[in-house]
């Protein structure tokens, strides 16, 4: 189904990218990072599991993957100010009860909220707003977008720890929740739009759901979104599992714990290099690279140092994934309907992240090692290659 070219770009206003970087890196690291660094200190304080403890943070994630889908319809109909201030607010409510959670249940349930709000004003509404603003002019400011971004875990995570050493961590969360509300609401009311432009002149409003349901039951749409889940699959339960997998090799743990860091830098790389890959070539060339830089981690034996060139070869194709992701849907469908096929494209991508770090240790149980868990995903990433390479065939 060839895209609709309607509605065009809605003009970014002045000042909006800058907003956008400073919400996202807040967002970000407020309620994404902020309890993976709390993590040890919660669980001394409560006594609580720490396995359980991330289990909550997985499980909001989870959450956010179902809103998600309901998120993208509502901020096609409504803009991104209302929905977006609203996530911000319901962030900051979350947290409170984070901070105030006098026993586990609540605490889940605190997380479970904070779901929610991730899916209102974390990456798939920015993407769409900044597809919205910059239309065939976006692959930039999304690449800005997500490189800012990036540094959430690390301004977040040393101060969340700094906080939590100062005040406990139920203070930190506190301070956090009041970050959160000073930097965020402000920032979506006054450079977020209230409304969007109308989508198109004289364009029924059956026959506009009549095409997003065509296109999210197309076999395009449903092979894209399998290949991503694949691609998703491969390459993060094997890059958040990299410290294992390389101690197994022989790396002692500090050396392993820099190779897990130096995925985060291929990240950068990554997304930096994105916008030189040929539109036409992105898929395949991605998806190949994946599965090339999952079998180095899984068949060579050393040494350790390439053992890290190679994870952060596989963190330079994390990079250009999240870009991928930012940016398929509009490029393949047009902008007409784009949050609402963003969300059902981008949900089961959220519930990958969310089960990736756990699906690494079970897999290895039952493989018996994480080089027979990396070996899976390399299979996982090949078959997304695959579908890349079939795609391309067949595409006009």
């Amino acid at each position: 189904m060839a895209p609709s070219r309607s509605p065009v770009a809605e003009g970014a206003p002045r000042g909006g990218l800058a907003a956008l970087c400073i919400t996202q890196t807040t967002g970000w690291g407020v309620l994404y990072y902020a309890l993976v660094a709390a993590v040890r200190p919660i669980s001394e304080d409560t006594g609580w599991d720490a396995a359980v403890v991330t289990g909550a943070f997985s499980a909001g994630l989870l959450v956010s993957a179902v809103a998600g889908i309901f998120v993208g319809r509502i901020l096609d109909r409504t803009g991104p100010r209302a929905l977006m201030i609203s996530g911000s607010l319901l962030g900051v409510l979350a947290l409170v009860t984070v901070a105030a959670a006098p026993t586990l249940p609540v605490f889940f349930a605190a997380w479970l909220l904070a779901g929610v709000a991730q899916s209102a004003v974390l990456y798939q509404p920015a993407f769409t707003v900044i597809s919205r603003w910059y239309g065939p002019a976006r692959i930039r400011p999304l690449t800005i977008l997500t490189l800012a971004a990036g540094f959430a875990s690390t301004i977040f995570a040393p101060a969340t720890a700094a906080l939590a050493g100062a005040f406990g961590w139920r203070g930190a969360f506190l301070v956090l929740a009041g970050i959160l509300a000073v930097i965020t609401v402000p920032l979506h009311a006054r450079y977020l739009n209230g409304q969007w432009a109308p989508t198109s002149s004289g364009t029924p409003a059956t026959d506009h759901r009549a095409r997003l349901r065509d296109v999210r039951r197309s076999p395009e749409f449903l092979g894209l979104q399998a290949l991503m889940v694949l691609l998703g699959l491969g390459l993060y339960t094997v890059t958040l599992n990299l410290i294992p997998l390389l101690v197994e090799k022989g790396a002692d743990y500090s050396t392993a714990a820099l190779g897990l860091g130096l995925v985060g830098a291929g990240q950068v790389g990554g997304r930096l290099l994105f916008a030189a890959i040929p539109p036409g070539v992105r898929l395949p060339a991605i998806t190949g690279t994946a599965a090339c830089a999952v079998l180095l981690l899984a068949a060579l034996p050393g040494p350790v140092p390439v053992l890290m060139a190679a994870g952060m070869l596989a963190g330079a194709v994390r990079g250009c994934q999240t870009l991928l992701q930012a940016t398929v849907v509009a490029d393949r469908w047009g902008m007409h309907g784009l949050g609402t096929l963003q969300g059902i494209f981008a949900a089961p991508l959220t519930a990958v992240t969310a089960i990736a770090p756990a699906a690494g240790p079970l897999l290895a149980a039952w493989l018996g090692t994480y080089t027979g868990m990396s070996y899976a995903m390399a299979a996982a990433a090949g078959a997304a290659a695959v579908l890349a390479a079939a795609s391309l065939r067949t595409r006009p």
